[in-house]
């Protein structure tokens, strides 16, 4: 496994995860002074958020219920859990925005070729009832 974003495992097949960028911040308060440059007084971390690039080819090895999964848990609006594949935990984070673009269409329309950009940004962790919810449906889903 490459990374993992709530119910969906990022693996070599048929979902890989290619790349990802990480940013994060820092949050300052200006405040003016007369004459000189302003000083910034450290109020805290900033945002933080995660694009992670990933591609599928639905004709060879399938990922069409993978991307399905990213967008039922995306439409939730619920906090979903990440790891990177060695176990390092990224936390809680919303997924804010996917972008898909399929290429080399076939017959049906379909793309042979499907990439897929997945904007994340750090959250809370979600309340206790969706935790168990969250919890048993990615169970559920490893076990299918």
């Amino acid at each position: 496994m490459l990374m993992m974003l709530g119910p969906v495992r990022f693996e070599v097949v048929p979902f890989n995860a290619g790349s990802y960028d990480h940013t994060h911040a820092a949050g300052f308060a200006e405040k003016p002074v007369l004459g000189a440059r302003p000083p910034l007084e450290f109020v805290g971390a900033g945002a933080e958020s995660w694009t992670i690039k990933a591609k599928l080819f639905p004709e060879k090895f399938g990922g069409l219920d993978e991307l399905a999964a990213l967008y039922s848990a995306r439409a939730s609006g619920e906090p979903q859990y990440m790891m990177r594949g060695d176990g390092a935990v990224m936390g809680w984070v919303v997924i804010r925005n996917v972008t898909e673009r399929s290429s080399y269409l076939d017959a049906g329309g379909v793309g042979r070729v499907v990439e897929v950009d997945i904007d994340v940004s750090r959250s809370s962790a979600p309340k206790p009832a969706s935790f168990f919810g969250l919890l048993a449906g990615v169970f559920l889903r490893g076990l299918t």
